[in-house]
C-alpha cells in the first residue's frame, strides 16, 4: 500500500523544456567522473562517497552558473533557506538506477531537492521504522523536495531497469540534486 510521505513536495515543470536543454547542454560540456556505475559530476564541494562525508580539504569553488542560477531560486521561492552550495548531477541511462539510501545526515542539511532532466522516472520510497512504502513518478522538468521525514526517516531509489511498467523505456536522466553543505560538520 501507498502512503503520503509527510515532508515529500514534488513541483511538476519547474522549468521549462527550452532551459532543460540548456542545462543538459551546459552539464553535458563539463567533466564527468566515471568513479561510480554510473557518471557524476560534482560542484561545490565533493561528496566522498566511501567515507560519506564532505572533506572540507576539497572546496570545488563556485556553482557552475546554470546551478547558481538554480540554488538561487530555491532560496527565492523559500525552499531553502540560503542558496544550496552543493550539487551532484547524476546520469542515469537506461538499466541504471540508485539503491535505497537517505543522504548523509551528518553532511547536509533539512531539505535536499531534486530537479529531473531528460526521462522521467519512478522513485521508491520506504520508511524502515515502520515499513511503510510509497511511489512517485518523476517527470522531466519536476522537482522532487525532500524536508521532515521525507529528508531524515524515508529511504528512496530509483530502481534500476530499462523500462517502466505503463511508462515503457527509459531514457538517459539527469538527476541534479541540490543540498547544503553543514559548516561546523565537514570532513
Amino acid at each position: 500500500m501507498s502512503v503520503a510521505v509527510p515532508g515529500l513536495r514534488l513541483v511538476p515543470e519547474w522549468i521549462s523544456g527550452e532551459h532543460e536543454r540548456d542545462i543538459i547542454a551546459a552539464a553535458d560540456a563539463l567533466p564527468w567522473d566515471h568513479g561510480l556505475r554510473r557518471r557524476v559530476q560534482h560542484h561545490g564541494y565533493r561528496y566522498a562517497y566511501r567515507g560519506r562525508k564532505v572533506d572540507a580539504a576539497e572546496p570545488l569553488g563556485p556553482l557552475p552558473p546554470w546551478a547558481a542560477e538554480l540554488a538561487a531560486r530555491l532560496c527565492r521561492e523559500a525552499l531553502f533557506t540560503c542558496p544550496p552550495d552543493q550539487v551532484i548531477v547524476n546520469e542515469y541511462v537506461p538499466g541504471q538506477g540508485i539503491s535505497a539510501h537517505i543522504d548523509c545526515v551528518p553532511c547536509f542539511g533539512p531539505v535536499v531537492a531534486s530537479l529531473s532532466l531528460g526521462s522521467g522516472a519512478p522513485m521508491e520510497l520506504s520508511d524502515p521504522a515502520t515499513g511503510s512504502r510509497a511511489a512517485v513518478w518523476l517527470p522531466p522538468r519536476s522537482l522532487l523536495v525532500l524536508a521532515d521525514d521525507a529528508r531524515y526517516r524515508w529511504r528512496h531509489a530509483i530502481p534500476a531497469r530499462k523500462r517502466d511498467p505503463d511508462r515503457g523505456p527509459r531514457g538517459r536522466r539527469l538527476s541534479l540534486t541540490f543540498r547544503t553543505v553543514l559548516r561546523d560538520r565537514r570532513g
